[in-house]
Order: C-alpha cells, then sequence, then structure tokens
C-alpha cells in the first residue's frame, strides 16, 4: 500500500478504526518519523501557531497529553510536506489562512490572538459547516437520479473522474481527521490514551466534535 491509498482511504473513511490496519501501520511510521524531525518544512511560524491551536483545541490536554504534546502540528506539516500533492498542499493553507480571515471579520484577530471563548466560538462554526458539507457529500453518493444520470455520461464527463485526482475537500472536516490521525497514531494517543487499545470507532472525522472531544 502507498501513502496515496491511504490518504485516500483517510478521506473516505467514516472512522480511523476503519482503516486497514497496514494503512494505520503506515500512519504510525509517520508518527514515529515527527519523533525523530527536528523542524517545520511546509508551516511558517505562524500557521504552526494556528495549527497548534486548533488541533489543541480539538484534543485538549487532560491528564494526558493533547495534541500539542503529541505533536500533532508536526504530523501534519510532514504529510503536507511528503505525502500530499503540491496542489493539495495549497488548498491545505488556503483553508488555513480562511481561518484567519474568518477570524478578523468576527474579532477583529487572527485565530491565535482570540480569547479562548472567541476561537471556540469560531470553532463551532467550522465544524457546523463540515458536518453539512459530510450531510451533502452522502445525500448526493445515496441520490439514484444523479446515479442513474451519471452513469449514462462518458467517464471523461463523469464530475467522478474529473475531480479523482483532487476532490473538493472541506477544510476544517479534513483538519479533523488529520488531527485524530496524527494523535491517536502517536505514541501519547496510542499507548498513554487508548493504553494500546483499537482505536476505537468514536474517533471519526465525520462526527461532530461535541463527539471526539475529551
Amino acid at each position: 500500500m502507498q501513502r496515496r491509498d491511504v490518504l485516500k482511504l483517510l478521506g473516505t473513511a467514516a472512522a480511523i478504526s476503519a482503516l486497514p490496519q497496514e494503512a494505520l501501520a503506515i500512519l504510525q511510521q509517520a508518527s514515529a518519523q515527527v519523533a525523530a524531525s527536528t523542524g517545520l518544512r511546509t508551516f511558517n511560524p505562524h500557521q504552526n501557531a494556528t495549527v497548534t491551536t486548533l488541533a489543541e483545541l480539538i484534543i485538549p490536554e487532560t491528564d494526558t497529553p493533547g495534541a500539542k504534546g503529541a505533536r500533532v502540528n508536526e504530523f501534519i506539516d510532514l504529510l503536507l510536506t511528503e505525502w500530499f500533492e503540491p496542489t493539495e498542499t495549497r488548498q491545505f493553507l488556503a483553508g488555513l489562512a480562511d481561518v484567519d480571515q474568518r477570524s478578523q471579520k468576527m474579532f477583529a484577530a487572527d485565530f491565535v490572538n482570540c480569547k479562548l471563548e472567541q476561537q471556540t466560538e469560531l470553532l463551532k462554526q467550522l465544524d457546523d459547516a463540515a458536518m453539512e458539507f459530510t450531510k451533502k457529500q452522502k445525500a448526493e453518493q445515496r441520490n439514484p437520479q444523479r446515479s442513474s444520470q451519471m452513469a449514462a455520461l462518458p467517464d471523461m464527463q463523469k464530475p467522478e473522474q474529473q475531480e479523482a485526482k483532487h476532490p473538493p475537500v472541506n477544510f476544517f472536516y479534513q483538519f479533523k481527521k488529520l488531527t485524530l490521525t496524527g494523535y491517536y497514531t502517536s505514541e501519547i494517543g496510542f499507548e498513554k490514551e487508548l493504553g494500546k487499545s483499537i482505536i476505537p470507532s468514536g474517533h471519526s472525522g465525520c462526527a461532530p466534535l461535541s463527539e471526539v472531544t475529551r
């Protein structure tokens, strides 16, 4: 299995626990690679601070370290640098910049400079939009009329053929999945949080934040 196959599975899986063991093993190797890394290669300092803050809000420190302690920001940086195609990386960074644009519009400050309650309010908006995105995607996939119309088209005209390389992505939906994957494949997430148990099905990028945060 190649990295691109793992990313494709990660993008379509309803939960991290649904990934094949081979895919999880490759992701755990990436997490182990982070432990030996010496610095960021894609994020600039501000982008890194934004990613770290967002990830820690999703998986905060409790009696065990949160996303920051598990170096989830570095895991995402690694995947953007080595696994993603340049177009996908630019798409992710544009989504990250949009977080600041929304934050400036709502609170006249970049996300990392907002108060915790302001960050939480914006995070909920992003999560609601992500859930709506996934709901529409699922509805389109279940629409029999659309399926019959698409089946009648030549392959080159089918949206799935045109979008196969770079399908539409909701930034926060993708960010949640990467955060949960980076955390629960890290030594901290896998050994301290889960006690080396199988990654539970509740850790899903498809679930709203209220169900995935600790």
